[in-house]
């Protein structure tokens, strides 16, 4: 699986760290099917929730084949204790949950989505960059000056 750490990742600085073909993860054996949540952009929607961006989900059906999705992980790191980590994925977990809107995917595991329910993920296009950022986190209490950490509530 190519990764990227930080708070966001280029599509283009993801695609060129992929060493191998299209079909790049060998098919792990998958064990129960993961939960299956709808995501909404919408505050009503549950807190347990990761929301997708309107542009997130254009990009992810745009960059993503098959059964690809967009995987969120939270690590331990960064200059504020916890970073953001994306990577494109094919194999889901027994612990994932899965978040689907309008087709593209984006998929958690049970760990990071305690430091991330609620949260947002975008896809941002700038002059100098274009990435996928997790915006609004309320499990967040303050990140670094860069974006690429954050510390949580206690």
């Amino acid at each position: 699986m190519a990764a990227v750490g930080g708070l966001s990742v280029t599509v283009a600085a993801l695609r060129a760290v992929t060493p191998w073909a299209r079909g790049r993860l060998l098919a792990a054996s998958r064990g129960p099917q993961a939960r299956r949540e709808t995501s909404s952009s919408s505050p009503e929607a549950g807190e347990g929730q990761i929301h997708l961006t309107n542009s997130c989900v254009q990009r992810l059906l745009e960059i993503t084949e098959g059964s690809e999705f967009l995987r969120l992980e939270v690590e331990g790191g960064g200059c504020s204790g916890f970073q953001y980590k994306f990577s494109l994925d094919t194999v889901i977990n027994p612990d994932d949950r899965v978040f689907e809107q309008g087709g593209a995917k984006v998929v958690v595991d049970s760990d990071s989505l305690a430091f991330v329910k609620g949260a947002q993920v975008d896809f941002s296009q700038e002059l100098i960059r274009s990435s996928f950022q997790v915006l609004n986190n309320p499990q967040a209490q303050q990140g670094c000056s860069c974006g690429s950490s954050f510390s949580i509530k206690l």
